[in-house]
């Protein structure tokens, strides 16, 4: 979708997720008998007896630690569903989730929050990614369910 790339949750950070999330807790496999979840190390919706699980991750923060940013009180962590076990990563380059209500929300490059924009239209979403990316000043964006405003995937600056 012109030129922007989704990231899933790299696969050495899954690592220390399976172990133990951003808040310490070990995670707790489970077979989702429906599948549905939102997938954040696959960036595809599970599939029904896939076991997953449902840990804490704290994407700033984590974004930070590599860049040298500072997000201060913008830091945050929150769940997101992954396989519960390692798997062979996205199988798309495209944005995945688009096809619901999302947010997008604005991070300069000291990890500050810039605004954010809520998609009501599916349709919309690539013209409010050019429209994020048209200020010199956003270095990511992370892209958020709007109904309980888990984090989804970060789309970083082309």
């Amino acid at each position: 979708m012109n030129g922007y790339t989704a990231h899933a949750i790299p696969p050495a950070t899954l690592e220390e997720l399976r172990a133990a999330d951003d808040a310490g807790r070990a995670p707790v496999p489970t077979t989702d008998d429906e599948g549905g979840a939102p997938l954040r190390c696959c960036l595809r919706h599970s599939r029904p007896g896939e076991l997953i699980a449902l840990v804490s991750y704290a994407p700033l923060r984590r974004w930070a630690a590599a860049t040298g940013a500072d997000p201060g009180p913008y830091d945050e962590q929150g769940p997101v569903f992954v396989h519960a076990e390692e798997c062979a990563g996205p199988e798309t380059d495209g944005l995945p989730f688009t096809d619901s209500h999302r947010t997008l929300r604005r991070y300069s490059a000291d990890g500050r929050i810039l605004g954010g924009r809520l998609i009501g239209d599916p349709g919309a979403f690539a013209y409010a990614l050019r429209e994020a990316f048209d200020d010199p000043a956003v270095a990511l964006v992370h892209v958020r369910a709007v109904e309980y405003g888990c984090f989804l995937y970060e789309v970083p600056r082309p």
